[in-house]
């Protein structure tokens, strides 16, 4: 039986890991946050002093993921999305979430100065949402609110929809 892949992005602090964790538990499909793999598997090219965080190698990456993602199901969380290999994913999500809440959420995980404000500007500036309809066939990119509990339950729902379809479809 096939089943799809599906892509949440958007920018740090909208919501992905919790709605992807939700997703790939209530659809049976697999999950991967590709920060974490990255840093158990130590998939890095260097450090951004000025971000105090990692370098991802995105080759490494691709070359970890790409078995697991010929056989489908799975839902892949990460920030960024256009190094990804086009033919992975049959519909991509794009979290958006309002300034205020996202100002919030980025604060409480520490970040400050530089690193909140360039995330703030990302969120302004869609600029996740456009690498997203630039990287993919138009059709499959769909942005979502993610500010509050009720836009969770939403997401989820709509989702499964889309994935229950897709699987009549496809099989």
């Amino acid at each position: 039986m096939r089943r799809p892949n599906v892509l949440i992005t958007g920018t740090p602090g909208v919501g992905k890991t919790t709605l992807g964790k939700e997703l790939a538990s209530r659809a049976g499909l697999s999950y991967i946050n590709v920060g974490d793999l990255a840093k158990e598997g130590e998939l890095y090219e260097g450090f951004d002093e000025e971000y105090d965080c990692p370098i991802l190698d995105e080759d490494r990456v691709i070359d970890e993921l790409e078995d697991r993602m010929r056989e489908g199901g799975v839902v892949v969380d990460y920030h960024g999305c256009d190094f990804f290999p086009e033919r992975w994913f049959h519909i991509v999500f794009v979290l958006r979430t309002d300034n205020s809440f996202l100002y919030d959420r980025l604060e409480s995980r520490g970040y400050t100065g530089k690193k909140l404000q360039d995330n703030i500007q990302c969120e302004i500036f869609q600029t996740l949402y456009e690498e997203a309809m630039e990287s993919y066939k138009k059709e499959i990119v769909h942005q979502l609110p993610s500010n509050t509990p009720e836009d969770l339950e939403r997401n989820l729902d709509q989702i499964m929809q889309w994935i229950e379809q897709w699987m009549k479809d496809n099989n």
